[in-house]
């Protein structure tokens, strides 16, 4: 009883440390074209309405907020009934999508809100955050554009989120981020990491006290050049350092084989979530005393599995092969836990 009480305040007692420690569930999810039935001015959106080629109607969206919102209530519930404080979204098409799936009596329940810009994409898919503000306080947030280095500039894709705010009392910056598709060289997923870096560096050059998570769906495998070489994402914690970050999902992926979506039968690990070095304890002596990388991994459960059929074994999607499937999504979620030490 004691534990569980401890855990209801956002406070969990993990017995390796022998020490009380506040930890939260920091995570990131694609949720595949969550789009609402009504046409959004000068976008792209016509798959999605009731006459599109996905015939996307109040009874499909309705079951695709369901779905989300159990998936995304359920991430981080691994170790924290409460779930996770910070969930960055991406391929979400608007305010009045975003505020559909927070009125979800689960959302609600958890109290959670949401920080979304609208961005120029041609298909109006964007990135947002979710977040508990009992655990998240917000202080800031802004869009960083991506810009076209290379052929036509006219071209409009999706920017990068920045949210800055405190999160168990110490400054965190969150960069949330959905990449160019391999549609695209690889060159503008290049161009795309190196200005995330760029606006990483500049953050910790104005703050150094910014503790930086960048997160989304990079379109590329950590071991990639835009993420490994143009972002700095290192395998291996000893390696990161200053305004390098650390990429868990490399060791995931070629290491264990797993991925969070799949390509002609092989997986791949698009959706990544990586730790500035002050978020690491690489010599295990910061006792916690900010906040740290615990623990990560793929978020699999049975419902958003397909289970049968061609594509058994693979995420359950919305539609496939022009099918309702009534499923998630292309991808799986992760998750990172940071813990603290109780002040």
């Amino acid at each position: 009883m004691a534990l569980a009480t401890l855990l209801l305040l956002s406070y969990a007692y993990l017995s390796a440390q022998d020490r009380q420690l506040m930890v939260h569930a920091v995570c990131f999810y694609n949720l595949e074209n969550l789009f609402d039935t009504c046409h959004d001015a000068h976008k792209n959106d016509y798959d999605f309405l009731p006459n599109g080629s996905f015939s996307w109607n109040a009874n499909k969206y309705t079951n695709k907020l369901a779905n989300m919102s159990r998936a995304l209530c359920d991430l981080g519930t691994d170790k924290l009934p409460y779930g996770a404080s910070i969930i960055g979204v991406v391929e979400v098409e608007n305010d009045n999508a975003l505020n559909d799936l927070i009125a979800q009596p689960n959302m609600q329940k958890r109290g959670y809100k949401y920080i979304h810009l609208e961005g120029p994409d041609k298909r109006g898919v964007d990135c947002a955050l979710i977040y508990n503000p009992k655990a998240f306080k917000v202080e800031k947030y802004f869009h960083k554009l991506y810009v076209f280095e290379h052929g036509d500039t006219a071209q409009k894709t999706r920017p990068f989120l920045c949210v800055q705010g405190k999160l168990a009392g110490d400054n965190l910056t969150v960069v949330v981020c959905h990449l160019p598709s391999r549609g695209h060289d690889n060159i503008y997923r290049e161009d795309g990491a190196r200005q995330v870096r760029a606006l990483t560096d500049s953050i910790h050059k104005a703050d150094p006290s910014q503790h930086i998570i960048v997160m989304g769906d990079m379109n590329d495998d950590p071991d990639n050049p835009s993420m490994a070489k143009q972002l700095g994402g290192r395998r291996k914690m000893k390696d990161v350092g200053e305004g390098d970050f650390f990429n868990p999902w490399w060791d995931i992926l070629r290491g264990k084989g797993q991925g969070t979506l799949t390509f002609q039968g092989g997986w791949n690990l698009f959706d990544q979530i990586l730790l500035s070095k002050n978020l690491l304890d690489v010599e295990g002596t910061k006792e916690y005393k900010e906040l740290t990388l615990y623990g990560y991994h793929i978020f699999k459960r049975d419902y958003l599995i397909q289970q049968e059929g061609k594509y058994k074994g693979t995420p359950k999607r919305t539609h496939a092969g022009g099918i309702w499937l009534n499923g998630f999504s292309d991808h799986l979620p992760t998750v990172t836990y940071l813990v603290k030490a109780k002040q």
